[in-house]
């Protein structure tokens, strides 16, 4: 595996967090460690807060369990799922850095079609790095990468594009399927990779997964939240759509970008079509309101910020997705929690005393 130089200085080292959920022993961090050793990772254990996590040495980290949520944000914690990856976004609210990259435990180095190991961390920065064109669509995708440019006809005064707030990444080998899929299909395995980044039309939504993505913390990391899900909760998997469904549309808002594309990973398993189903079966049918609502919404031009433009969505969320389920009035409540949350713990001044390579400060 090819080594980065020692030399070289990683973009971002100082100004990015990778976060990641896990229950088990990071094992995974070794086929990692050249590309992730030189930057801080926050990890959200779920699950048992008594189980210890095994960190391999020579990572520089913080570890969160649901102890140490439960202290930190006191009865604000309820906000933050359980027994579900959803329990991530606790990661971007205690960062203090302006980017963050999330990838879940059973992703792994993918390799490219020369047999190159891709370094999906350094495509997600340059994706974030360079704007996004939503306003019309370039037919060689992104414009600004080496070889591609503006193709004859895209307007001139688009083409400085705009701020990127997202980068979503894909994967190799196991698809992210809902369980449905995953029944009809269940050999059926991605080894398409297309070498491509495009921006996502304003106006569009996407079905955002959040195993391997970035985002810049500073643009839209309040509005990064994963919802209910989990433990005690109706529904499980609908996450990081959920994410990605009020993402899409601040974005679209406050005229920010989000790219989907490269980079890959490998998704070595595929987990259990059946006890997805079961997560799943009541969001398969909701979905079907829930897309109509976030294709119609607006927010008002008062709304000028992130944390703005979330608390008049979870207002709206209550107002009329309420009446598809009262699942939907509690996740409003929580979605005005987590932005009091946020706000709180990233006053100017406020310290949290992190777990420090796992040993409390």
């Amino acid at each position: 595996m090819a080594t980065p130089s020692s030399t070289v200085t990683p973009p971002l080292k100082d100004e990015l967090d990778i976060v990641i959920p896990t229950i088990r022993n990071l094992d995974f961090l070794e086929m990692w460690r050249p590309f992730f050793q030189h930057y801080h990772l926050i990890i959200v254990q779920d699950g048992d807060p008594s189980k210890t996590i095994k960190v391999p040495e020579g990572f520089d980290y913080e570890l969160y369990n649901r102890n140490d949520i439960n202290r930190i944000l006191g009865p604000k914690a309820s906000c933050i799922s359980f027994k579900d990856s959803a329990c991530r976004c606790f990661g971007y609210m205690v960062s203090k850095k302006k980017y963050i990259y999330t990838i879940d435990d059973d992703c792994f180095v993918a390799k490219d079609p020369t047999g190159k190991d891709i370094n999906a961390l350094q495509q997600h920065i340059s994706n974030l790095l360079s704007p996004s064109t939503p306003f019309f669509f370039n037919t060689l995708y992104d414009p600004y990468r080496e070889g591609a440019d503006f193709v004859r006809g895209y307007p001139f005064s688009l083409r400085e594009g705009v701020p990127t707030a997202v980068s979503h990444g894909l994967w190799l080998n196991i698809p992210d399927y809902d369980a449905p899929t995953q029944l009809v299909k269940p050999l059926e395995r991605n080894s398409r990779y297309v070498d491509a980044v495009m921006t996502i039309p304003k106006g569009t939504l996407f079905p955002m997964c959040g195993m391997n993505l970035a985002f810049d913390r500073d643009l839209i990391g309040p509005a990064m939240y994963f919802g209910l899900m989990g433990d005690g909760q109706p529904i499980g998997r609908y996450d990081d759509m959920w994410a990605g469904w009020c993402i899409k549309v601040i974005c679209d808002h406050l005229g920010l970008g989000v790219k989907t594309g490269l980079p890959y990973i490998w998704h070595s398993k595929a987990s259990n079509p059946f006890v997805n189903l079961k997560k799943e079966y009541k969001g398969i049918y909701w979905q079907e309101e829930l897309i109509p609502f976030f294709q119609q919404v607006t927010l008002p031009k008062e709304c000028t910020t992130v944390q703005k433009c979330y608390i008049e969505l979870a207002k709206q969320v209550k107002a009329k997705l309420g009446k598809v389920d009262e699942y939907f009035l509690k996740l409003s409540d929580a979605m005005a929690t987590w932005i009091e949350a946020w706000d709180e713990l990233n006053a100017s001044g406020v310290v949290v005393a992190p777990k420090v390579n796992g040993t409390a400060k």
